[in-house]
């Protein structure tokens, strides 16, 4: 599902980052896992983009 994503924006604590598939599967999924071996919560689809994990300062700037 996150090949066909135009932006992924993951979230780990107080940082986030954004990708695009062009950064490579591996990459991306190494950041979206969580320490449990799962996707990080929550997750969420917006039209062609995803929001993976909390932050509060990616939440506030996804809002706006």
């Amino acid at each position: 599902m996150l090949t066909s994503a135009k932006k992924i924006s993951i979230a780990k604590g107080k940082k986030y980052e954004v990708f695009t598939p062009a950064d490579g599967r591996e990459v991306i999924m190494k950041k979206a896992m969580g320490p449990s071996g799962n996707l990080r919560a929550p997750t969420y689809r917006v039209g062609n983009d995803y929001i993976i994990g909390f932050n509060d300062e990616l939440y506030n700037e996804w809002v706006k």
